[in-house]
């Protein structure tokens, strides 16, 4: 069942973004289990890209 929030534009970033939170979250897992700050880094840069990306597509739709 497609999603009702999608859209032509998001369509192709859809499984991009679900990796990338995916990333996130196994960079997160790895700074709590090791103490090693390049995980944290590597997840706070993770977190940037999506926010520009989405701001990207919200633009792209019209939506800002």
């Amino acid at each position: 069942m497609p999603r009702e929030w999608n859209t032509p534009t998001r369509d192709p970033w859809n499984a991009p973004i679900h990796n990338i939170l995916k990333a996130i979250d196994n960079h997160a897992h790895e700074y709590f289990k090791s103490g090693d700050e390049w995980h944290l880094q590597k997840s706070e840069e993770l977190r940037k890209y999506l926010k520009e990306l989405k701001t990207w597509i919200h633009k792209t739709e019209g939506r800002l």
